[in-house]
């Protein structure tokens, strides 16, 4: 396989250069494992660790790699061993926040020129999921392109459509039937050669059987779902990336149910973007769209051109980041302080040594 087949574009060889005088080569993460990565090069796949001097400037989880990325490394052809000096500078990163209780980024997918939203047509169908993954979208610097699966279990597919469409304005929206090979075909602009797509969507939403049927065969497992609510179990427990027979590069990631977002007021934004053109007409720049006189949003609300649910949606989740702001900047307080504290104990022991 070579570079091009993996995506590499003149502009990623720009930005390779400073590692080229250092007898590093470039390679593609493919899979994360625990501390351990596999890595694609032109010399094939290797397991690779991260060095001792990357691992001691990353200041948090973002700095290390995450599949996707194109990495320098130096290679062990004879071991089948890598090690991996840097992470070269992303074109687009699909961020969350990480589980646990400090607020921190983790990098589901990068340098992604596609996002598929993988959304089912059955009882789990649900727009403001959809409106969620669209803000994260949106914020990875990627294209959202919808995929409504499973539209042979849906009664009225064009409704469904009409719907997805109302929400994602301007986004693509394809509705596929992934057991067979209807629909797909009209993913095929976005699964050209050297292209990487991300695959995000929640557990039983189709993602593992529509991997299947864009590489041919059965390359995942796919689980079953439960009839009394149509959610399924997480049948991809990690993130890999996966080359398609078509050349494209498809990145597959472990079902997401309730994601938390990270930084994403753009995404926001660019999501409900209706919304904030409709505030912009307020009688008052800092209106609460409350009780005040002159509302825009209250008045869409009052005659329906703004479904209630929408706006709901779009208040909860900036709530939810302006909650994260909050805790990050005291994570990030608590932090600094740790940091001097630490400094001036290792000033107070040397002055001692010293007299």
């Amino acid at each position: 396989m070579n570079l091009q087949q993996l995506g590499w574009t003149p502009s990623w060889e720009t930005a390779f250069q400073p590692y080229r005088t250092k007898n590093l080569v470039p390679g593609r993460i493919a899979l994360e494992h625990k501390h351990m990565y596999r890595v694609y090069t032109e010399q094939g796949d290797f397991l690779a660790e991260v060095s001792g001097k990357l691992r001691h400037e990353a200041l948090e989880r973002a700095d290390y790699p995450a599949v996707g990325d194109w990495v320098a490394l130096t290679e062990r052809i004879e071991e089948g061993r890598a090690t991996i000096h840097a992470v070269l500078p992303r074109t687009s990163k699909f961020s969350r926040r990480a589980a646990g209780s400090v607020p921190e980024e983790q990098i589901v997918a990068s340098n992604v020129d596609t996002v598929f939203l993988v959304n089912a047509l059955n009882q789990d169908y649900n727009l403001r999921r959809i409106e969620r993954y669209l803000t994260l979208a949106w914020e990875s610097g990627a294209n959202p392109v919808l995929v409504l699966t499973k539209a042979d279990l849906c009664g009225d597919v064009d409704a469904a459509v009409r719907e997805a469409e109302a929400v994602a304005m301007g986004v693509p929206v394809h509705a596929v039937h992934a057991l067979s090979i209807e629909g797909l075909q009209a993913l095929a602009p976005y699964i050209g050669q050297g292209k990487t797509v991300a695959l995000l969507g929640s557990s039983g939403a189709g993602k593992s059987t529509l991997v299947n049927r864009l590489y041919g065969r059965d390359v995942q497992a796919t689980g079953v779902i439960r009839e009394d609510d149509d959610r399924g179990k997480h049948t991809t427990t990690h993130r890999e990336l996966v080359v398609l027979p078509t050349g494209a590069l498809l990145i597959d990631t472990p079902g997401m149910r309730e994601l938390q977002l990270w930084e994403a007021d753009e995404g926001i934004s660019a999501s409900f973007h209706d919304i904030e053109e409709l505030a912009e007409r307020c009688r008052f720049p800092d209106c609460k769209h409350q009780k005040e006189p002159g509302c825009a949003v209250n008045a869409g609300l009052a005659d329906g051109t703004l479904e209630r649910s929408r706006y709901d949606n779009y208040v909860k989740l900036q709530k939810e980041l302006d909650y994260l702001a909050r805790k990050e900047n005291r994570t990030l307080q608590a932090a600094e302080k740790a940091k001097w504290k630490k400094i001036h104990k290792a000033q107070r022991a040397q002055y001692n040594n010293d007299h």
